[in-house]
């Protein structure tokens, strides 16, 4: 269930990022800097797929990081938005970063079903 609702959060956002990347920049909405947008917006991806896929990471950094490149790029086909190199790299940083700490939810999850697994007397060893 945790998975599913993961995926469907994970492919939102994607879109939803694409829609604000891509869209007239007066149409875009702003909450905090631009720089701090895009790296919590892409960690937030990243978090979210790697959640919805733990077993594609590699999969999901060629999505998460090529689409912070695609989409800068394809900025620059739009007449009021600039693409940018900077902000590319912050929003790959950002989306590497959100799938660092999904892996890391993983994994200290993981651990807990591996401990409650564990019968009474058996050693940590």
């Amino acid at each position: 269930m945790t998975q599913r609702i993961s995926r469907i959060a994970g492919w939102l956002a994607l879109a939803f990022i694409a829609f604000v990347t891509l869209s007239p920049i007066n149409d875009r909405p702003s909450i905090a800097g631009a720089q701090l947008e895009h790296f919590a917006a892409f960690a937030l991806l990243g978090l979210a797929l790697v959640l919805g896929y733990p077993r594609r990471t590699l999969a999901i950094v060629v999505i998460v990081v090529g689409s912070a490149f695609a989409l800068e790029a394809l900025q620059l086909l739009t007449p009021d938005r600039h693409g940018r190199l900077l902000d590319a790299l912050v929003k790959a940083v950002g989306g590497v970063c959100g799938i660092g700490a999904g892996r890391l939810v993983l994994a200290i999850v993981q651990d807990q079903i591996d401990r409650a697994r564990k019968l009474p007397g058996q050693s940590a060893g």
